[in-house]
């Protein structure tokens, strides 16, 4: 019996324009009322998640800022933030890099230094609490952070900004979440874990969770749950890792399967 599922968002959950296909709420409604209780697990910050799922919210778990953060039960129930010095060190490398913008997430807030009027743009297209600083050493110095999300502004970022990256980050994470997004953090932190955390505290096993992801930052969710699906639009390099399917999220292929879960 399925008890736990877990769904990343951009390229899986929401459709190509980046919004959530219609009839998920009801379809959440009745997967709380069957005891099954659903996670969005995403690269992006927690206030951001809270709002796009605010008519569930007291229904819902929360994997947020790429496993750097867990809400379940109203509290924050696990966080793995980044040490202080691997982030100024890894913002010298992102600076030095053409085309490469960062942004450093905390549990609350997001934190950007550039005035770059694309960047700016996509920043508050994704994110729900930002703010403009003079310098994000100084938030790094004082704030914890979980993640430096960075746009690259030359995608696909899997042949840009991800080589530029890997090999000068070393001891750090740096992976690709989206197309023309990457993540740096802890080398300890990610999907994987968080959901582990998650399923610990609700009660659940591997064999009772299913998961959906798109992205090579979804690997470590999928291995962790016993479900392993990636959607058809899916990044070639996680299809093979992962061989069951689902439709594609224009397609709206997670409702298409919590229907079949519901028996609808």
């Amino acid at each position: 019996m399925i008890k736990l599922i877990a769904s990343d968002l951009d390229g899986t959950l929401l459709t190509p324009e980046r919004t959530l296909p219609d009839g998920i709420f009801e379809a959440i409604e009745k997967l709380h009322e069957k005891g099954v209780l659903f996670t969005p697990a995403s690269g992006r910050q927690l206030p951001n998640l809270e709002a796009l799922f605010a008519p569930v919210l007291d229904k819902i778990a929360i994997i947020a800022e790429n496993g750097g953060l867990v809400k379940y039960g109203g509290k924050i129930i696990y966080v793995n933030p980044t040490d202080g010095g691997d982030v100024m060190r890894a913002l010298k490398v992102i600076r030095g890099a053409d085309g490469l913008f960062p942004l450093l997430s905390c549990a609350e807030c997001s934190y950007y230094e550039d005035d770059d009027e694309e960047f700016i743009a996509r920043v508050h297209g994704s994110y729900s609490s930002t703010k403009n600083v003079a310098d994000l050493d100084e938030i790094a110095r004082t704030e914890s952070v979980l993640k430096i999300s960075v746009w690259d502004k030359q995608p696909p970022c899997a042949l840009h900004g991800g080589p530029l990256l890997a090999p000068r980050l070393t001891g750090l994470r740096t992976i690709v979440s989206g197309n023309d997004w990457l993540d740096v953090s802890t080398s300890e932190a990610d999907k994987g874990k968080a959901l582990a955390a998650l399923m610990q505290a609700a009660g659940v096993a591997a064999d009772e969770c299913e998961a959906y992801g798109d992205h090579m930052n979804d690997v470590e969710m999928l291995s962790v749950c016993g479900r392993p699906f990636v959607t058809e639009n899916a990044f070639e390099g996680i299809k093979k890792i992962v061989k069951n399917r689902i439709p594609s999220n224009a397609e709206h292929g997670v409702l298409q399967r919590l229907k079949v879960i519901l028996g609808e």
